[in-house]
């Protein structure tokens, strides 16, 4: 007996597929035995900080001779699931399927084949409890009376009840289990579906300004407030408004120039609040369903006090001194980078977790990592997996633009989502590729988040496509990803490089405090496209999304389907112009020739059919459709 193949599997078992709470999961392996026995099989599955159940697997391609088994287990709480497949050949259901075919082939002399099964049910009686025993012996005893005619032996032998008796105790003794056993990571749902919103504190009054801000926030429908790094900043080779070299008197720093005399990362910035005001941000705002999500960056300034306190996690030239951080063509003057590999990476590695572990304590669930693709996959793989064996609640958010085997790297060493290149596709041909690459077998790893903008990257397309475009980057953005985010300054239209050629904001809330509010004209849109995702189910996953034709590159279609829900949106990609085209419906979405929708965005209904259907939308009045499918 060989049980082999399980789905899903990643790598051999090394990592673990992800899911998410509420998820429903299908386990499956394949199980292969000589022979022609009658095969079983069980699924044995232990949640985190539970117990192992067992399910009752069904061969789910048994008319074409197949030899996978699988069953479904309802995934209700975050962490490991770990499971296996437990194979067996049913002797009894062997001996009975032999036993049916020669009694219906007209044979006669049967009283060996029932002497063995009599046998057999003997055993099966002394593995059944009080209820089942007495019954299974005594058609034991009936079926090896060879004064009983051979008809009625036979029937008693196949009766429905005892048949219903026998496999309740089956006979597991020679058993194969799938080996070694598979693990399942569910994260919260928040880390397949959830809108973010990003802004710096020290912009909004500090930490007590952004609490004030949060019943708003929640109003708009976000689900994650990110904050960039809170923690003091150094003053040695601070930079000045722009990014320029030398600072000001009054320039506040990168707040990613982490650490001075008053403390390092596991402190808070004293302008921006105290310890207690970060735990009654994160307080208020889970009570009104949003988490704070705080930004981790592995980086020092030249201040911060792990510089003296242990200089030997830092690398040193051989003449003494620090290399700042590049990322060319960038310079990081301000900032330095550890040393993962130093002769105590032990001490660092545990103080880097200690941080993690301090911000947690303070009640921080989310974390958005800074450039992880820049420090060691070992590192993060012990980190995350030490942190979400007993955390489990935690989400931690890669921000690494990188090549694509690196990215899917760090989802399989445990970061929960990450982010993507989706604000550089901005063709119909180029989203329609890259969203079809993450909705295929990648979402097993790899669960994106579609930030329109960040203070990084404000995109060529955003500097010159004016208002119309960002209103056509937030529907795609919201609807193309469960998960999202938004830069504060998108809401405005902030649109002005610091230069040509270059993504930097002008006057960057990198460099400087700007005085901000939640007043921009895009927030109802926002808020709308926030509803409208909570309540489609649909739009909460990635799996089930198809990019559909349009016979016009200006207007991009792609069909949402899950959980019983299908959304068909087709987004204006013209900042300019009305463009009319048509969105062609496969048949294979499982729906009527005809049927209705509604444009969740203006409340209109349409009859929609198979294959296609007119389509004109227009810059302003008409950006976009988001159409739910209400009926026949």
């Amino acid at each position: 007996m060989r049980v082999e193949r399980p789905r899903p599997d990643l790598d051999g078992g090394r990592y673990a597929p992800k899911r998410t709470v509420g998820d429903r999961v299908e386990l499956s392996a394949e199980v292969l035995r000589d022979g022609h026995e009658v095969l079983r099989a069980d699924l044995l599955v232990r949640p985190p900080k539970g117990s192992w159940t067992v399910h009752p697997m069904v061969n789910v391609d048994a008319e074409t001779l197949g030899v996978r088994w699988a069953a479904s287990v309802d995934l209700d709480r975050p962490g490991a699931w770990t499971w296996t497949v437990r194979a067996w050949a049913d002797v009894l259901a062997s001996w009975r399927h032999e036993l049916h075919r020669k009694h219906d082939g007209g044979q006669d002399d049967l009283d060996s084949e029932l002497a063995e099964g009599a046998q057999l049910l003997e055993a099966c009686a002394a593995r059944a409890d009080d209820t089942d025993g007495p019954a299974i012996a005594e058609a034991a005893a009936a079926a090896a009376d060879t004064t009983l005619p051979t008809a009625e032996r036979v029937a008693i032998a196949l009766h429905p009840a005892l048949v219903d008796a026998t496999d309740r105790h089956p006979d597991r003794s020679e058993a194969s289990d799938l080996s070694p056993s598979r693990t399942v990571q569910v994260a919260p749902a928040l880390a397949r579906f959830g809108a973010w919103y990003e802004l710096f504190p020290r912009s909004w009054g500090g930490l007590a300004g952004v609490r004030r801000r949060l019943p708003a926030l929640a109003e708009l429908g976000f689900d994650v407030l990110y904050l960039p790094p809170i923690s003091p900043i150094g003053l040695t080779n601070r930079k000045g408004r722009n990014n320029t070299l030398v600072a000001g008197p009054d320039d506040p720093g990168s707040p990613w120039a982490i650490g001075d005399a008053t403390g390092g990362h596991d402190a808070v910035h004293p302008e921006l609040g105290t310890v207690e005001d970060l735990e009654g941000l994160v307080a208020d705002a889970r009570e009104l369903g949003l988490e704070v999500a705080l930004d981790l960056a592995i980086q020092c300034s030249a201040d911060h006090p792990w510089l003296t306190e242990h200089p030997e996690w830092f690398q040193h030239r051989p003449d003494g001194t620090l290399k700042y951080a590049e990322n060319p063509p960038k310079k990081y003057q301000d900032i330095y980078n550890v040393d993962f590999d130093c002769e105590d990476w032990p001490g660092l590695w545990s103080a880097l977790r200690d941080v993690v572990l301090t911000w947690i304590d303070r009640g921080v669930r989310v974390f958005r990592v800074d450039n992880p693709h820049t420090k060691p996959l070992s590192f993060w793989e012990w980190l995350i997996a030490g942190v979400h064996k007993a955390h489990p609640e935690v989400v931690f958010l890669a921000e690494a633009f990188t090549y694509r085997a690196m990215m899917q790297e760090l989802g399989r060493v445990g970061f929960d989502q990450g982010y993507t290149y989706f604000t550089w596709k901005q063709s119909a041909a180029e989203l329609a590729e890259y969203v079809t690459e993450l909705a295929g077998d990648e979402r097993e790893l790899f669960r994106p988040n579609f930030f329109v903008n960040t203070p990084d990257i404000l995109t060529e397309q955003l500097q010159h496509g004016g208002p119309n475009t960002f209103v056509s980057r937030l529907v795609l953005a919201a609807t193309l990803s469960p998960s999202y985010g938004v830069y504060s300054g998108f809401e405005s239209f902030e649109h002005v490089a610091v230069k040509e050629g270059s993504e930097e904001y002008l006057d960057s809330e990198k460099f400087e405090a700007r005085e901000r509010s939640l007043d921009g004209p895009l927030l109802p849109l926002v808020a709308e496209l926030n509803r409208i995702r909570r309540s489609q189910p649909a739009l909460q996953h990635l799996a089930g999304t198809r990019v559909l034709a349009t016979e016009n590159e200006a207007l991009l279609a792609y069909a949402k389907v899950a959980a019983g829900d299908t959304v068909l949106c087709v987004v204006l990609l013209d900042p300019d112009h009305a463009q009319e085209g048509v969105c062609i419906v496969p048949d294979d979405l499982g729906l009527p020739p005809t049927f209705e929708v509604e444009d969740r965005l203006t409340g209109e209904r349409f009859r929609w059919q198979l294959g296609r259907n007119y389509v004109r939308l227009e810059p302003g009045s008409r950006p976009a459709h988001v159409l739910a499918v209400v009926g026949p």
